[in-house]
């Protein structure tokens, strides 16, 4: 089939470009005529913290949006007369302001060393950080009028909107460099401009259409604030590798002196074909997330499933169509040095002459395999160590970048009002009759957590309870004084789920109750992440297992790529805790450690590794087939195989490592751990993984690689006319 199509795109170009181009422009314009459907708080319910909002949800509250100005001294004591004029003067300035819906009392700190002026906004809560400026503009001319005194705002809208900027700025600075690296690396890769430029215009468009076509998804399977960027990551990995494969394999077949129709329809046979399995291996991954049944991961699967099939499509259609159209002048205009370093020239036999880098480091794995194995297995085993002492927390306030005012003036705010930091969601829903003994209840509840350490006691009149107009549903915050992921924290809200809550709602008639909040996010995540991960894991192992057997005819290739893949993301695992969890590497990629690997990382990362690791495999050992079909031994064949596929494994490995890591440099841990991972584990799996754990592997093998079950075996493809030649070591030795 991939035959046939990369035949009829190389034979009618124009019709095949035009109709990428048609369908690109459809699913892109379409989408966005369709608008994105975005998960709501109940679709990303987990755990008992999702069914706490689901019950605050019933109660129907119209939680409208709040901020505050926060008074405090430059230096020294507060002057509460100055501190008195400050308030007095924001308030009467803000009642002024389009979008204050009202202007609360001022509250001194109980060390009376601030003062906190609450304010009301009007409007819809969804889009207050829209709205906020004003407001902000406003607190900028009562600071002006009082140098004296700090005066600042802060609050949920103007935290938004300063993070949001800044997160605004990063991904569009990565996604402004990645276009760059990858063209550079292209370049050096290919010596060529249009030879490089050709797999960016393929990965980017198919970027685009996949954007449209999970727009439309959305509507299915809800979308999250990641969706894009995933699409974006995802999409230039693999658009650029598959490309990169097809792109390679044509001008080798060119420089053998092969037509352009012939060169094209070999390079689908071969390389476009590596291209389909292992676009269907990363496309079982990824299917795996939606066995984790809930809204972000099924969102993360659904657009990498979507960019990954689009990718593969173009691959087969208008790559051949381009590359026919093009003919030679694909390797134009030639950069000098670049491109006597990376043209394909042809050596004995006809075949392409390869480079002594490659069989020099293939030397140990094929001259003492059993030593080689053992020594990097162990390695790479030793690597992975510390992904057994992996813990997982979701990223608090606290670690947000402090480079925006809002962020410190938070920080201001919680020291001197700590209820207004970290906070638990005590949510009760009972019969309305039962709506008394509730509030009595939660108000008892206040008042012993207000006597223990682990809780901060409520500012101003006491706890504030919230009941919803039909009295079924009560809702009380308990804050802490301790950040969100600290031990305290978690331990704050073991007490009130274990201890405080049932004891103080016991005997209620009908009552149904749960504890939500940050923190309660973060570990109810965190057990559901581990819940669902064997799964998940078992699921893409078992398909994967299938479509490896299935392709290459043998069992035993398709365990050892299982195997092989379970070690990189592994070694992977332990690089990530290593870097991230034991903080050894803050000040060399400018992070502070939050003791922990972000929550969703571990599950998404493992499909991600396991899909793209696959794209590697698949196309070397396609190439080492291609060997032992020719009639080289298995160890020639090994040889031909890794020393054949190694130049562009390797430029698309630095492709994705480029892309991945420019991930690290944005400001959000979690977004660093991300790039890290990404970028370490590919870096692995095509250096250790590739040119040294699985020479070796299938060289001690040898022909045991290629055993499968009568049934499975099927007929033999035809050997190529040319058989490939032995390398020059191998002939010596045999």
């Amino acid at each position: 089939m991939t035959v046939r199509l990369a035949r009829w795109s190389a034979e009618h170009p124009w019709r095949a470009i035009a109709l990428w181009i048609v369908f690109v422009a459809v699913c892109f314009v379409g989408g966005n005529a369709a608008g994105l459907n975005e998960a709501t708080d109940e679709d990303q319910a987990i755990g008992e913290v999702g069914r706490a909002e689901v019950i605050v949800d019933s109660g129907g509250f119209h939680e409208p949006a709040t901020e505050n100005v926060l008074i405090t001294p430059r230096s020294g004591a507060l002057d509460q007369a100055a501190a008195k004029a400050a308030a007095d003067d924001a308030a009467a300035r803000l009642r002024q302001v389009d979008g204050v819906a009202s202007v609360g009392t001022p509250l001194p700190s109980r060390d009376g060393n601030a003062l906190l002026l609450p304010i009301t906004m009007s409007g819809d809560p969804e889009t207050a950080e829209d709205r906020v400026q004003p407001l902000r503009d406003t607190t900028a001319k009562v600071q002006e009028a009082h140098p004296a005194l700090r005066v600042e705002q802060v609050g949920g809208p103007s935290i938004s909107q300063a993070l949001n900027d800044t997160l605004g700025k990063d991904f569009k600075r990565a996604e402004l460099l990645s276009l760059p690296v990858t063209l550079a690396i292209l370049i050096i890769a290919f010596g060529a401009l249009i030879a490089a430029g050709v797999p960016v215009l393929l990965a980017l468009s198919s970027v685009a259409a996949a954007m449209g076509l999970s727009t439309l998804a959305s509507h299915l399977v809800p979308a999250t604030d990641t969706t894009a960027s995933v699409i974006l990551l995802i999409g230039m990995a693999v658009g650029v590798d598959y490309s990169l494969f097809y792109v390679r394999r044509e001008r080798e077949e060119r420089a053998k002196g092969r037509a352009g129709l012939d060169a094209v329809e070999i390079a689908a046979e071969t390389s476009g074909h590596a291209v389909v399995v292992s676009g269907t291996a990363v496309i079982i991954s990824m299917g795996g997330l939606l066995l984790a049944q809930d809204a972000i991961f099924s969102s993360l699967a659904v657009g990498s499933i979507l960019v990954v099939a689009v990718a593969v499509i173009g691959s087969l259609t208008v790559l051949p169509a381009l590359l026919a159209k093009l003919g030679r002048w694909v390797d134009r205009p030639r950069v000098p040095l670049l491109w006597r370093l990376t043209a394909p020239r042809t050596g004995r036999h006809g075949q392409p002459a390869r480079p002594r880098f490659w069989p020099a480091v293939l030397k140990p794995a094929l001259r003492a395999p059993l030593a080689t194995l053992v020594v990097s297995v162990g390695l790479l085993l030793a690597l992975a160590a510390p992904a057994l002492g992996m813990k997982l927390k979701f990223p608090g306030m606290e670690d947000v970048p402090r480079t925006t005012a809002a962020m410190q003036a938070y920080d201001r705010l919680t020291a001197a009002f700590p209820s207004n930091g970290t906070s638990h969601t005590v949510a009760v829903r009972a019969p309305a009759e039962q709506a008394d003994r509730v509030h009595a209840a939660l108000t008892a509840l206040a008042g012993r957590a207000a006597t223990d350490p682990l809780f901060a006691p409520a500012e101003g009149d006491g706890p504030k309870i919230q009941v919803s107009a039909d009295r079924r549903v009560s809702v009380l915050e308990v804050a802490t004084p301790y950040a969100s992921r600290t031990d305290e924290a978690a331990r704050s809200l073991h007490e009130l789920r274990d201890d405080l809550v049932p004891a103080a709602l016991r005997g209620i008639p009908g009552v149904e109750y749960a504890v939500g909040g940050g923190v309660a996010a973060s570990e109810d995540y965190a057990q559901h992440v581990w819940e669902k991960l064997p799964l998940v894991a078992a699921f893409v192992l078992a398909l994967t297992f299938l479509v490896m057997a299935w392709t290459f005819r043998s069992v035993v290739v398709a365990f050892t790529s299982i195997l092989l893949n379970l070690l990189s993301a592994g070694a992977a695992y332990g690089l990530l805790v290593l870097v991230f969890q034991g903080g050894w590497a803050e000040d060399l990629l400018g992070f502070t450690s939050i003791g922990a690997i972000v929550t969703w990382l571990p599950l998404f990362l493992f499909v991600v590794l396991f899909g793209l690791s696959m794209d590697y495999h698949v196309f070397v050992v396609s190439r080492i087939r291609e060997g032992v079909r020719s009639g080289l031994s298995n160890r020639e064949a090994v040889s031909y195989g890794i020393t054949s596929s190694a130049g562009v494994v390797t430029s698309a490995a630095i492709v994705m490592v480029g892309v991945f890591s420019i991930f690290a440099t944005l400001s959000t841990i979690d977004m660093k751990q991300l790039g890290i991972g990404l970028a370490a584990a590919i870096l692995l799996d095509a250096t250790i993984i590739r040119a040294v754990v699985l020479p070796s592997l299938m060289t001690l093998l040898g022909d045991a690689n290629w055993w499968a079950p009568r049934f499975l075996r099927g007929r033999a493809a035809t050997p190529p006319t040319e058989p490939p030649a032995p390398t020059p070591e191998l002939v010596g030795a045999r």
